[in-house]
Parts: C-alpha cells; sequence; structure tokens
C-alpha cells in the first residue's frame, strides 16, 4: 500500500455529556492496551485525558486531549473531546476530522436528552458512531427502556450489539448478539466464556432480532435468510455492522463500567473489527485519494509552556514530514500526543492525528497542503457558534493593559468560540463566549498562561437617548484674553426622526451671517455634544438645522463656532423632552418541544415579545420561540434556559432596534447612573 493511505490506522473521538466517564474509557484503553503502566483517575486528577490545570480543578474537560496507542497491528489515535455544550465548540472542530465516535452515556433515561445536538451533529456530517453506555452497574438499569429513549434522538437506527448479563444491582458480563455466547468480567482482565443464562433468552432474541432485522434492511442476502429462517454466519453478520457502521447507516451500542474496565475490550475490538478505515473516511469527505502530495486539516491549536505553538492535525493523504513546508509554513517539529507527553516522530502517515509545531498564521480549521497540492479544495470545517454570554473584563495592573491584545489573540486561536471587542459606546473590552463556565476557564488562561490577572463585571447595556419634540436654541460663545478673542454665535433648530434615521444636519444660512469655513464647526459640536446628552447617554435620531448666527470679522474662528454649538445644544436639548431608549434584539430560541410552554414563560417574564413559535425544521421533537427581548435582559439567559432545558436549549440572536424604555424602569437606570455607576449598568430586570 502507498504511503499516501495507511489502513493500520484509526482515528477515534470520545464524546459524552459531564460526569458520562468518557475520559476514564480512555484511561481503561491505554491500561488495557498496556500503554501506560498505572490508570489514572479524575479525582485523583492523574488522568491522560483532561490534563489541562483548569480541566482538573474542575474536574470536567475542557479541551480536546490527543492519546494514541496500538492495538491488534493498528495505530489508534484518540481524541478525548469535552462534554459541556459551554465547550462544543472544541468537539465538533475535532469530530470532522474522525474515522469514528464512541458515544458515552449513562443509563438514566431523563439523561439521554443531553445527548441530542450531539447526535444531530453527528447525523447532519454522516460521521459514523456507535454508543457505549457505561456505568452500567448502578441499580434498577433498564437496558431496553434506555435503548427506546436512545433511538428517540437518533436519526439512525441503534443496533444492539450486546446485552447486559447482571445479578443483583451489579453488572457480571454480557451476551454478544452476534455470535450469542456470553461472557463474565473479571476486573483487570478478559472477560471468559460461560454457559449462557436460558433466563435471558427471551430477551436475548428479541434483542438480536432486532438487531439483524435492522441490519437486513440495508442487506438483501440477510433479508432473504431471515425470511427462510436462516441463522446467518457470523462473519456475515460483522461484514453487514462494518459496513453500515462505515456507511453511517447504523448505530451499534454496547455496554459496560469503565472504571471497572468491563466491556472495554469488547468495545476496542469493536472498533478493530468494525470502524472505517482512513481511506473510507477520506471519500465520505470528498478527497479523492489520487496521489501522495499531504493533505492535512487542524482540528486544535494549543500554545504551551515548553513548546510555544501546537497545531493538531488529522493527515488526510499522503506523508508529513518533520520540516516539510505546509501552506508556506515549515512544520518546526512532528510529533505523538499523549495528554501533556510528545513523542517525535519523523514522519507521519494518513489517517494518523499528530502535533505540528510553530506552525505560524495557521489556525484550527485551516486545510494544509504542500506546493504540489496546492490547488486542492478547501475542506469543510465546523460551524463557528455564536457567543452567548459575555463579561466586560481589566486588568488588575493597568501596566499590564499593553500585553492584553497579544495575549487574547493566542487565546482565540486556542479556542474559537471565544470572541472579543472593545465597544463603541461603552469603550469596555468584553469577552463573549458560550456560558460562564466558559468564560472562568478563559480568565484562568490568562491569569495562568499570560500572567494577567482580570477583573471582570456585567457588561454596560448600552443605552441611547433620543427627543419626543422639536425646539429651537441659540448659543453664542465669546471669550477675551489678552490678544484675539473668541467669539461664535448660532441658532439651531433641533427635530426628533423617525426611529433607526441616525443623525442629520443641515443648514439654511443666507446673507453669510454665518461664514462657509465655520459652518464645519457647527457640525463637529453639535455631533460632539450628541456623544453624551443629557440623560448621560449617546443621542440618536435627531436633526439639526442651523438657520442663523452672527460672527466677528477678527475674533471668529471654527473652534469658537464649535463651542457656540455645543452651548446651543446644552440649552435646546433639554427642551426637547429627552427619552432613554434601550436595544432590542431579536432571539430565536431553540428547544425540545416539552420545554416550549416554560421557554415562553422565561421570555415573557424578562418583557420579551413574543413574535411565534413553530416546529423547529429537520430537528425532530423541538421548536423554535422567535421573540424581541430587552438587551439589558440578555446577560444570564443561557443559563437560564439551559438549565430549564436539561442543557441543551440555545439561542442566536442579532440587534433588531431601539425602544423606549418604561418610565419606571428609567428612573432607575437613571437614578443607578446619578448615583455614582456611570456605567448605565442597570439590568433592567423586574423579577
Amino acid at each position: 500500500m502507498s504511503d499516501r493511505l495507511s489502513s493500520g490506522s484509526r482515528s477515534i473521538a470520545i464524546v459524552g455529556p459531564y460526569l458520562s466517564g468518557k475520559t476514564t474509557l480512555l484511561e481503561s484503553l491505554l491500561w488495557v492496551t498496556k500503554t501506560t503502566s498505572r490508570k489514572g483517575t479524575v479525582l485523583d486528577k492523574n488522568t491522560v485525558g483532561d490534563s489541562a490545570l483548569e480541566a482538573r480543578d474542575r474536574q470536567m474537560s475542557i479541551e480536546v486531549n490527543a492519546a494514541s496507542f496500538e492495538y491488534g497491528g493498528v495505530r489508534f489515535s484518540i481524541l478525548d473531546c469535552p462534554g459541556s455544550i459551554e465547550f462544543a465548540q472544541e468537539t465538533y472542530n475535532a469530530l470532522i476530522g474522525v474515522d469514528a465516535v464512541v458515544i458515552v452515556c449513562e443509563p438514566i433515561v431523563d439523561r439521554v436528552l443531553n445527548l441530542a445536538p450531539l447526535f444531530k451533529f453527528l447525523d447532519d456530517w454522516e460521521i459514523p458512531h456507535l454508543v457505549f453506555i457505561n456505568k452500567m452497574d448502578r441499580a434498577d438499569i433498564d437496558f431496553m427502556q434506555v435503548l427506546k429513549a436512545l433511538k428517540s434522538i437518533s436519526s439512525r437506527p441503534l443496533v444492539p450489539h450486546q446485552y447486559p448479563i447482571g445479578q443483583g444491582e451489579s453488572l457480571t458480563g454480557f451476551i454478544d448478539l452476534v455470535t450469542e455466547q456470553a461472557y463474565h468480567y473479571h476486573p483487570g482482565a478478559p472477560a471468559d466464556l460461560v454457559p449462557f443464562p436460558e433466563e435471558l433468552k427471551a430477551r436475548e432474541q428479541i434483542a438480536r432480532s432486532e438487531m439483524l432485522e435492522t441490519l437486513a434492511d440495508f442487506d438483501d442476502h440477510l433479508l432473504e435468510e431471515l425470511l427462510e429462517e436462516i441463522n446467518p454466519p457470523h462473519e456475515e453478520i460483522i461484514q453487514d455492522l462494518k459496513m453500515e457502521l462505515g456507511a453511517d447507516l447504523i448505530v451499534p451500542v454496547f455496554v459496560g463500567c469503565a472504571d471497572r474496565d468491563f466491556g472495554v475490550r469488547p468495545l476496542l475490538e469493536a472498533l478493530l473489527r468494525e470502524a472505517p478505515d482512513p481511506e473510507t473516511t477520506a471519500e465520505r469527505r470528498g478527497i479523492v485519494l489520487n496521489d501522495s502530495a499531504p493533505i492535512a486539516q487542524v482540528l486544535k491549536t494549543y500554545y504551551t509552556p515548553q513548546g510555544g505553538k501546537l497545531s493538531l492535525v488529522r493527515v488526510w493523504q499522503g506523508t508529513i514530514h518533520d520540516g516539510a513546508v505546509l501552506n508556506g509554513v515549515r512544520v518546526g517539529g512532528l510529533y505523538r500526543l499523549c495528554g501533556q507527553q510528545q513523542q517525535s516522530l519523523q514522519t507521519a502517515q494518513a489517517g494518523e492525528i499528530v502535533a505540528l509545531g510553530r506552525m505560524e498564521g495557521i489556525k484550527t480549521g485551516d486545510t494544509l497542503t504542500s506546493l504540489e497540492a496546492q490547488n486542492a479544495a478547501e475542506l469543510p470545517r465546523a460551524e463557528q457558534m455564536e457567543p452567548v454570554y459575555a463579561l466586560a473584563i481589566n486588568a488588575e495592573n493597568r501596566n499590564d493593559e499593553v500585553k492584553l491584545t497579544g495575549a487574547l489573540a493566542k487565546l482565540l486561536e486556542e479556542d474559537c468560540s471565544l470572541h472579543w471587542h472593545q465597544h463603541g459606546d461603552t469603550h469596555e473590552i468584553i469577552l463573549s463566549g458560550q456560558g460562564d463556565i466558559h468564560l472562568q476557564v478563559a480568565l484562568d488562561r490568562l491569569r495562568r498562561k499570560y500572567n494577567l490577572p482580570m477583573s471582570t463585571h456585567q457588561p454596560q447595556v448600552p443605552y441611547k437617548e433620543t427627543i419626543r419634540k422639536k425646539a429651537t436654541s441659540h448659543g453664542r460663545y465669546k471669550h477675551q484674553t489678552g490678544g484675539h478673542g473668541q467669539f461664535g454665535d448660532v441658532y439651531l433648530d433641533i427635530q426628533p426622526m423617525t426611529r433607526g434615521e441616525g443623525f442629520q444636519f443641515a443648514e439654511t444660512i443666507v446673507g453669510g451671517v454665518v461664514p462657509r469655513q465655520y459652518i464645519p464647526g457647527v457640525e463637529t459640536g453639535v455631533r460632539e455634544y450628541l456623544a453624551h446628552g443629557p440623560l448621560g447617554f449617546p443621542v440618536v435620531d435627531v436633526a439639526v438645522t442651523l438657520t442663523n448666527g452672527s460672527y466677528h470679522s477678527v475674533d471668529s474662528s471654527e473652534q469658537a463656532f464649535k463651542q457656540a454649538a455645543r452651548l446651543a445644544m446644552q440649552d435646546g436639548l433639554v427642551k426637547c423632552e429627552p427619552v432613554l431608549l434601550e436595544p432590542i434584539v431579536r432571539i430565536t430560541l431553540s428547544i425540545p418541544t416539552d420545554f416550549t410552554s416554560k421557554v415562553l414563560r422565561l421570555v415573557s417574564g424578562r418583557r420579551g415579545q413574543i413574535l411565534g413559535y413553530d416546529a423547529k425544521a429537520d430537528w425532530h421533537g423541538w421548536d423554535e420561540v422567535l421573540a424581541l427581548l430587552p438587551q439589558a435582559e440578555m446577560h444570564d439567559l443561557i443559563v437560564e434556559l439551559r438549565s430549564l432545558t436539561m442543557g441543551v436549549g440555545y439561542f442566536h440572536w442579532e440587534d433588531d432596534h431601539l425602544q423606549e424604555v418604561p418610565d419606571k424602569l428609567a428612573e432607575r437606570v437613571l437614578q443607578s447612573s446619578a448615583n455614582g455607576n456611570s456605567n448605565g449598568n442597570h439590568n433592567g430586570k423586574s423579577r
């Protein structure tokens, strides 16, 4: 086989909700393959996955961790992916680069819904995936009920590969539904063959029939055998499982208990036999393997204290050599990762996931090619998640502010679901992302990696103000010093405009009462005053017309007319009944149908206006709620939404319009500002 393809490799991602045990499963895989000499635990903070300090502090996955081992003559590259929705971007970026995915879940029906977004992503991208139901040693587990719940969130049929054997409240073994052989688990050792438990025969037959009938939907020969009541050979069933998993037509289901290594070896054997090879995956991605020029894609970017920048890549075609030039950048080191450990390599083959050193200017999602393959198409990348939670940040030490921009740039390279900007009205530095934990992890990294401790607060609401009626005002600026004085004199007509029209300046000067060269100064003075109106906020939707004035042939200047205009605005705007405006956003909330009524109450309770709701396209059992919501009510909306929807609800939003703040609320906002909180940071909540 040519070096453009190595079927002796498999790339596998392990995913699952928080506390499902996926990092423990990785530890078990590494231990049973003798890759590690001891098995770490999350509680002891010594696992290969979750190796970052921020992950160990929280005992949860916050970024993709890579590991590798050999088993059965195949090199496995494993990606341990975050389970929290707040770090889903990390997971999605990684999933597009693997051959298959192991979904780890607990045998609790009520928690299965947490997996719905993940199943949807895998189904949409047609990524082969199987399920490992972990922690099967818990009491009162109904395997068939858990299987039914999983089926309700998958658009692919689930195929049970095993049936659990229990004794009392303990998981003792399993029945292989392919061979119909029973096995007994042993801690730290492979399961051994035991007599078939006859009391489970009826239930095993139901599960096996379901498996074979599902496979027969895609195999006419197997269907004929079943119709003729011929028991198909084991090899035929395995081949069907391999072909249909590789084509993402079915989702095989396995059981076990990772912290005791139960079921881990059968899962590993199934991955060895049935997971698609790199060539099949490349074809599914639309990559035509027609030459040996290297093609790779960046799945994750790290900045390490010792080695600097590392780009974790999936090699899709060809061989990558240390020192090779990809996208015009020389590879400054080639490594196989196992948590924080790095093993130097000279080459990496197609199908492997490795780290490239010092790839400056290369970002997560980029397609990397050599000069020979520079015409290769850009590989698709995971959709960018929009921010839903924000904090305003300040360096605790003002001398650190100059370093902050560079540190944030690196932080965003590592985690592309983070965003930052400096708000044009409030001048705050806003860091936004997918939730409070997400941002706290980012702040921890700023402190630990870049020695930049931050203080935070809720972002200011960018209130505006406008006027309700028109008025005429006069401003005269006269200042006399020892030499030339300053003189400017203007009359202004001020009137409200339709909401959203912004600002308009005009002049109707006749007879040269205000010389042309001074009129720009008048407009500048008006604009400068509108930046901070009588209520303390920027003024919008106002038209100002210069109608009259006078000047002095010696003392007048553009600066003097600017000051006169400011005085006229200061006097006139108060007469125009200024009112406070708040930004209103248009928001689309996506939630399971069972929670729609609760979400409608949530939006209404935050002064929202429901525009309607309907079934969500291509999402079985989900609704979309469309609403208008004051931005002041947005800060912790995602927290409450997830709390109401078992962690799976999400939303998209965009700025829509400005709207008058209700009088009582406006009084509280203005009082807050007058009492020294010039931020105008009242959140407007009346609950």
